[in-house]
C-alpha cells in the first residue's frame, strides 16, 4: 500500500511550544482524500473468476478474501436463513478435505466468514508461506463441496446456526432488526427479512434444498477473490490459475432489479423486552450503496446521530437530558439502504416527549441543512477511518473485494471518498429532505416481558441435532500443498527516552500509513478502585473528555473530528489507558488536544450529574444482559468482593457507589492516579523519535504532580484460595438460551511466566478447534461458541469460561463442560498433535499479530505492565 506522506512539512514547522493550542490548521480534507492510494492489479480467469491483488511488503503476511455474489436477499419464500446456513456448511469439509480448520491452524492461519443480505464472504489471514494451502482449500470447497454434504453435517450446522440466532435474540433489544426489515420492505422484497432467517425455515431445510443452493450460487462466475499482502501480482496469478483454473464456470448471478420502497406515511411498532429503559428507533429506506446520494444521506445521519458532536446527542443527552444515548448511521445495501437513528430514553422520561424532541431537531435540520464545518468534519472522519482500515492486509483485501463485487470497481473506495470530499451543505440537505423528510418507520421498545408477538420472532426449533461421532476428522494431508515456513518476524526496535519531568517514552517507528498511535498508560486500572467505592475510576474516566479548563465536551469532539483524530479512555484490571490515533499531518494539534483531556479535566458539577445518570443506566443495561449479568457475578465469586480484582470487569462499579460519588471524590482520584509520575507513553507510527520528543515535551513536559497528594498504591492480598465448587442460578424468564459462566482462581501471576498455562488454555477453549468448542458446538450443536480465557492480569490470574447454550441443554452442557475439563487434566491429557497445532498457530501467526501500529503499541504496553 502507498499512502502519500503529508507529514514532513508540517512537522518541521512544529517547534516546541508552551502547553497551548498550536496555530497550525488541520490538513485539508481534500489533501487527506488524495493521499489514500491502494494500488492493485485485477484479472479474470476464463471460467469467470475475478481476482484482484494488492502488494504490501510491510509484514510477511497475506490475506485471502473470497466473496460470493449471494446473500439472504436471494432466498425464496420458505427458505430464509439458507445463505447463512450454507456459509456454515462451507466450513464442514469438502470432497478431499475432511476438516477445513485443522490444516489452517497448523499453518498459522486464522479464518472465518460472514453473510449479509447481498454477499457471503470467507477470509483467511495467514503467513505468506500458507497461501498455497489456503488457495487449495478455498478451491476445493468451491469445486468439490457437494459430495461431502450429508444429513449429519446439515443437522449439526443447522443446530449451530439456530443457537447463533438464539444468542442474538437473547440480548436486550435483540429483536429490533426483525421489525425494521419487515416494516421498511414489503413482503416479497429481497430485504424483507434478516440473514439469520426463521427457526421454521431452518427446520425445513433439506439436503436437496442446500445442494441446489450450492449449484445455483457457488462457482467461479459468482465469485471475487482478493489477495493482499506480501506477494506480487504475478505470483498470485500463477497460484490462482493453478488451483482455480480447472473449476468449470457455473451459472452467473441472477439480475437483481428491485425498487427502493418509499413511503409518505409514518408507520409504527411497539415491542416489550426485559430492558431497563425504553429505546426508540427511527428508520427510513435509503439509496443503494453505489448511488451518489448514499454518501450525502450518510453524512446527514452522521451529523444528526453519530458520535459526541451529533445534533441529537447534544440536544437529547447534553442539553435537555431526556436521553442517555444516541447513535445512528446508514446500513448500505446493493439494492437499498436503511437510515437508522437509535435513542435510549432516560429512565423515568416519557418516550413520547423524546420522540417530539427528535422531530423538532430533525425538522430544523431539514429546513436549514448542516453547516459547512459539520460536513467537512464528517468527510475528514471518513478519510481517517479509510486510512486506518487499509493498514492491514485484511482491511485492504476486504475493501477491494467489496468494490469489485458491488460496484464493478475494486477502487470504488476512492469514488466514495471523493463523494465525501465533494459533499456540501446544500447536497446533504437535499438528500436528507428526499429520503428522511417523510414516511419511515418508528419502533418503540418498552420495559416489560416479551409477549406472544415477540416470542414468535424468536421461534422454537423442532429439529434436535444428533451428536457426531468425531468433531475433528483428519483428512488426507497428502493432498494438501506444503506450507513454506516463514521464520522472519520484523518488528521495529523500540527506542526509549525520558521527558524532562521523568515521563518515560517508548517509541517504534512504522511508516506504512500516515497515522500515529499513542497510548498513555497509568498504573491504576479497575484494581485502583477502593473495595467500598467500586465505580470511582469508571465515572472519572467517563468525565475526562466531557470538558477541560479550556474546552467544553462538544469542542473536544468537534476538534478531534476536524483533525481526524480519535481519543478513547478506558481501563483494564491493572492500567488506566488514554489512547490517541492521529493523522501524521495533524499530530501537533492532536497532541495538544490529547494532553488537555488527560491533564485538565474540569469535572464540572453539571457534567458530573449528567454522566452519573448515564453510568447508572449502563449498570442497569449490564444487569439486564445475560453476559453482563454473569460477568458481574463471576469476579467476586472467584476472588472475593474485597479483592482488587473482585469488581465488575467492565469497571462500571456498583449503582449505590456511583449514586453517592461527589466531584471531590473524582478530583481526588484523578490527582492520586492520573499524574506524570504514574505515567508511561507508548507510541508507534509514521514519525521519528527526533521529531516526536519535542512535541511530547511541549504537551507533557511541564506537567507536575500535586506535591500534597501521594501517588496511589494498590494492595493485593495473598493469592485467593480455591473455593468450594458451587453453582449460582439466576432466573431470566423467556430466555431462549442459558448463559453458563465459570471461574477458578489460579496460583499464577501475570508477572510470572504463564506461557504453559496460556498454551494449555488455547487447546482447551480458545481456538476454534479447542476441545470445549468442538464438543458443544461442532459435535453436539448445542452452542454457537464456547470460550475459556486466562486474562494476563499482573497479579493473581484466573481461569474463566463462557458458554451460551440452548436453554433445554443447560444441565447437560454443565455436565459436558465439567467432564471435558476433568478429562483434560486427567484421563485425556494434551496430545502431541494438539500441542504441535497450537504451537504452530501461535508462532506462525506472530507476524500478523504486529501488523498494525495499534497492535504494536498495545504489545509494548503489555510488556511493560508485566515486566517483560
Amino acid at each position: 500500500m502507498r499512502l502519500l506522506n503529508l507529514t514532513a512539512a508540517l512537522l518541521l514547522a512544529a517547534a516546541p511550544l508552551a502547553h497551548a493550542a498550536p496555530a497550525l490548521p488541520p490538513a485539508p480534507v481534500s489533501a487527506l482524500v488524495r493521499a489514500v492510494d491502494l494500488p492493485f492489479t485485477k484479472f479474470t480467469l476464463p471460467n469467470g473468476l475475478r481476482v484482484v491483488v494488492h502488494t504490501d511488503r510491510k509484514a510477511p503476511v497475506v490475506s485471502l478474501h473470497t466473496w460470493y455474489d449471494v446473500g439472504s436477499s436471494d432466498e425464496p419464500v420458505g427458505q430464509t436463513g439458507y445463505a447463512h446456513l450454507f456459509e456454515h456448511l462451507m466450513f464442514a469439509g469438502s470432497e478431499h478435505v475432511a476438516n477445513y480448520d485443522l490444516p489452517l491452524e497448523n499453518a498459522g492461519g486464522q479464518n472465518n466468514g460472514s453473510t449479509t443480505q447481498d454477499r457471503t464472504n470467507y477470509y483467511v489471514d495467514m503467513p505468506r508461506g500458507a497461501l498455497d494451502l489456503a488457495l487449495f482449500l478455498e478451491a476445493d470447497r468451491m469445486g468439490h463441496l457437494l459430495p461431502a454434504i450429508d444429513q449429519e453435517k446439515l443437522d449439526n450446522q443447522r443446530g449451530v446456526v439456530q443457537n447463533e440466532k438464539r444468542q442474538g435474540d437473547n440480548r436486550p433489544y435483540g429483536l429490533f432488526y426483525y421489525a425494521l426489515n419487515s416494516a421498511l420492505f414489503p413482503k416479497g422484497h429481497p430485504y424483507d427479512h434478516t440473514p439469520i432467517g426463521s427457526m421454521a425455515d431452518l427446520d425445513h431445510a433439506s439436503l436437496d434444498n442446500v445442494r441446489a443452493w450450492f449449484r445455483d450460487h457457488y462457482n467461479p462466475a459468482t465469485a471475487v477473490i482478493a489477495i493482499s499482502g506480501d506477494i506480487s501480482a504475478g505470483e498470485a496469478r500463477a497460484k490462482v490459475e493453478r488451483y482455480f483454473g480447472a473449476i468449470p464456470r457455473g451459472p452467473a448471478a441472477p439480475a437483481r432489479a428491485a425498487a427502493v420502497p418509499r413511503s409518505s406515511v409514518v408507520t409504527r411498532g411497539i415491542m416489550h423486552d426485559r430492558v431497563p429503559n425504553a429505546r426508540l428507533y427511527f428508520a427510513w429506506t435509503a439509496p443503494p450503496l453505489t448511488a451518489p446520494a448514499a454518501t450525502d444521506v450518510s453524512v446527514a445521519l452522521t451529523i444528526l446521530a453519530d458520535g459526541g458532536s451529533a445534533r441529537l446527542y447534544n440536544d437529547l443527552v447534553r442539553d435537555t437530558k431526556l436521553a442517555i444515548g444516541v447513535s445512528g448511521g446508514t446500513n448500505d445495501g446493493r439494492r437499498a439502504g436503511m437510515a437508522i437513528v437509535q435513542v435510549d430514553v432516560k429512565p423515568g422520561v416519557d418516550p413520547a416527549l423524546v420522540e417530539r424532541r427528535v422531530d423538532a431537531v430533525l425538522a430544523k435540520f431539514l429546513a436549514e441543512g448542516p453547516t459547512a464545518d459539520e460536513v467537512s468534519r464528517v468527510a475528514t472522519r471518513a478519510a481517517a477511518q479509510t486510512i486506518r482500515g487499509l493498514e492491514t492486509a485484511d482491511g485492504s483485501a476486504s475493501t477491494l473485494a467489496e468494490g469489485w463485487l458491488f460496484a464493478g470497481d475494486p477502487g470504488f473506495y476512492k469514488v466514495q471518498l471523493a463523494r465525501y470530499a465533494a459533499a456540501t451543505p446544500a447536497s446533504v440537505r437535499a438528500a436528507a429532505r428526499d429520503w428522511m423528510g417523510k414516511g419511515g418507520f418508528r419502533l418503540t421498545i418498552l420495559p416489560g416481558e416479551r409477549g406472544p408477538a415477540e416470542l414468535a420472532l424468536v421461534g422454537a426449533s423442532g429439529v434436535a441435532p444428533k451428536a457426531k461421532a468425531n468433531a475433528l476428522p483428519n483428512g488426507d494431508d497428502s493432498l494438501l500443498p506444503p506450507v513454506q515456513r516463514v521464520d522472519t518476524l520484523s518488528v521495529p526496535t523500540p527506542e526509549r527516552a525520558t521527558l524532562s519531568n521523568g515521563i518515560r517514552v517508548v517509541f517504534a517507528g512504522r511508516a506504512a500509513v500516515p497515522v500515529i498511535e499513542m497510548l498513555a498508560s497509568f498504573d491504576a486500572g479497575n484494581a485502583a478502585d477502593p473495595a467500598n467505592a467500586r465505580g470511582t475510576e469508571g465515572l472519572m474516566i467517563a468525565l475526562m473528555d466531557e470538558g477541560t479548563r479550556r474546552r467544553t465536551g462538544p469542542q473536544i469532539v468537534q476538534e478531534g473530528e476536524r483533525l481526524g483524530a480519535s481519543i478513547t479512555i478506558g481501563a483494564g484490571s491493572d492500567t488506566t489507558r488514554a489512547s490517541l490515533s492521529a493523522l501524521s499531518a495533524n499530530l501537533p494539534q492532536s497532541l495538544d488536544l490529547f494532553a488537555d483531556v488527560i491533564r485538565e479535566p474540569a469535572f464540572a458539577p453539571e457534567q458530573v450529574e449528567r454522566v452519573r445518570a448515564i453510568r447508572l443506566a449502563e449498570i442497569a443495561q449490564e444487569e439486564a444482559s445475560p453476559g453482563g449479568m454473569a460477568s458481574r457475578l463471576l469476579s467476586p465469586a472467584i476472588y472475593g468482593a474485597a479483592h482488587p480484582y473482585g469488581g465488575a470487569p467492565s469497571g462500571t462499579g456498583e449503582a449505590a457507589v456511583v449514586s453517592r460519588l461527589t466531584r471531590a471524590d473524582l478530583v481526588a482520584f484523578h490527582r492520586t492516579w492520573i499524574r506524570p509520575d504514574n505515567l508511561q507513553l507508548f507510541v508507534a507510527g509514521d514519525t521519528t523519535m527526533v521529531a516526536l520528543l519535542p512535541q511530547l515535551e511541549r504537551a507533557f513536559g511541564d506537567w507536575r504532580a500535586d506535591p500534597a497528594v501521594a501517588r496511589g498504591v494498590k494492595s493485593f492480598p495473598p493469592a485467593a484460595a480455591d473455593r468450594r465448587s458451587a453453582i449460582l442460578l439466576v432466573d431470566r424468564p423467556n430466555s431462549p438460551q442459558s448463559y453458563i459462566t465459570a471461574g477458578h482462581p489460579l496460583s499464577v501471576r501475570g508477572v510470572d511466566d504463564p506461557l504453559p498455562l496460556t498454551v494449555a488454555n488455547d487447546l482447551l477453549g480458545v481456538s476454534f478447534t479447542s476441545r470445549l468448542n468442538s464438543d458443544l458446538r461442532e459435535t453436539k450443536g448445542w452452542a454457537y461458541g464456547v470460550r475459556s480465557s486466562v486474562p494476563e492480569s499482573r497479579e493473581q490470574m484466573a481461569f474463566r469460561l463462557a458458554a451460551p447454550v440452548q436453554a433445554d441443554k443447560t444441565g447437560a452442557s454443565i455436565v459436558v463442560l465439567r467432564d471435558d475439563i476433568a478429562a483434560y487434566t486427567g484421563a485425556k491429557p494434551i496430545t502431541a498433535d494438539e500441542l504441535t497445532r497450537t504451537a504452530n498457530l501461535t508462532v506462525l501467526s506472530l507476524p500478523g499479530a504486529f501488523e498494525t501500529s495499534g497492535a504494536l503499541v498495545a504489545a509494548l504496553q503489555q510488556n511493560a505492565v508485566l515486566g517483560r
